[in-house]
């Protein structure tokens, strides 16, 4: 709790305390969040129901909070956190403990989109309980954010510093953290499925929004379809289809316009990385290395960042080693990610 503590001071002090612009101009970059609220309309890719979602500027120091509009009693919110993950299969849910029906889910390629174009604060208001998948990439949230516009807050941005290598393992799968050699994030990944059609692929990418937009944002989410009868009846995909998945039988891809990368499928594994690792509350500063990642392994590898205080550190986004807020804070929880 004292770790949770701490880096919700630190945040708030440096989020909302400092307001001189001469002690701003310092710091590499402000806070960002939405010029004007905007939204949409789609299905949710497991749960198949019709949700329209409003994405809403965010105050300095907020972070990125989805709010359930739906649900008795009023509005939840629920903070964009790695310890408000309640589901990661095939997709990642967040809930809050003890209220089962306050979810939501998919939330990772509305979470990569906001990460990999560098808005900050946000709020996602839903009327349902899973995020839109609309074409099944990133790319249509990435329309939105630019057509909402972005506005610069006075606040500076802050970032976690990975200072010590961290693991974690599922057979031949894992996530590894390390320190970066520049600040900033750089993902590695490979993937192997026994599918023709994908095999082996990797790639590797330093995120920034021109990157992220050209190389990741389009890629889509992929399935196969002998997998399709069992994941509807473990209540899964049931709003899939062609129209918002790449769906793989054998060497062939059955969509009609085949791919939009020659490895798109790794392509989408790292987007949901992006994703899933904006859940530590702030932009990662860490060289990331993976074989066959997945949602389940993104979270753990958060998880063990943040039981180690030793292993990173909330320093102001490009203000160098030497500029700290405090080591070992124990990274950003879905406390430290609330108001203050």
């Amino acid at each position: 709790m004292r770790a949770e503590t701490t880096a919700r001071e630190d945040r708030a002090a440096f989020g909302r305390g400092v307001r001189d612009r001469a002690v701003l101009a310092t710091f590499a970059s402000p806070q960002r969040t939405l010029r004007a609220p905007i939204g949409c309309t789609g299905v949710g890719l497991h749960s198949g129901a019709r949700v329209s979602l409003r994405l809403l500027p965010g105050a300095a120091g907020r972070g990125i909070v989805f709010r359930r509009t739906d649900l008795p009693g009023g509005p939840v919110e629920i903070a964009a956190a790695h310890d408000r993950v309640v589901d990661t299969r095939l997709n990642t849910t967040l809930g809050l403990p003890g209220r089962p029906e306050a979810v939501v889910g998919t939330v990772e390629h509305l979470m990569a989109a906001l990460s990999g174009m560098g808005i900050d604060n946000a709020v996602v208001e839903l009327d349902g309980p899973e995020v839109p998948v609309l074409d099944g990439s990133a790319a249509p949230f990435v329309f939105l954010l630019e057509c909402a516009g972005v506005v610069p807050l006075e606040a500076p941005r802050l970032m976690i510093e990975v200072l010590r290598p961290v693991r974690v393992e599922d057979g031949e799968g894992f996530v590894a953290l390390l320190p970066a050699k520049a600040p900033g994030l750089v993902i590695e990944a490979e993937i192997d499925f026994p599918a023709a059609a994908v095999r082996r692929q990797a790639r590797a990418i330093r995120l920034t929004p021109q990157a992220f937009k050209a190389d990741l944002a389009a890629a889509r989410t992929f399935g196969f379809v002998e997998e399709v009868e069992a994941l509807r009846a473990a209540g899964l995909a049931r709003g899939g289809s062609l129209t918002n998945a790449v769906v793989v039988s054998g060497a062939r891809v059955l969509n009609e316009g085949g791919l939009r990368f020659a490895d798109e499928f790794v392509r989408h594994k790292i987007l949901d990385m992006v994703g899933d690792l904006a859940l530590a509350g702030l932009p990662l500063s860490a060289h990331v290395i993976a074989r066959r990642p997945g949602h389940r392994l993104n979270n753990a590898v958060l998880r063990a960042l943040f039981a180690d205080p030793a292993s990173c550190r909330i320093v102001p986004a490009g203000a160098g080693a030497g500029a700290q807020v405090r080591a070992g804070v124990g990274g950003l929880s879905a406390a430290a990610a609330a108001p203050a």
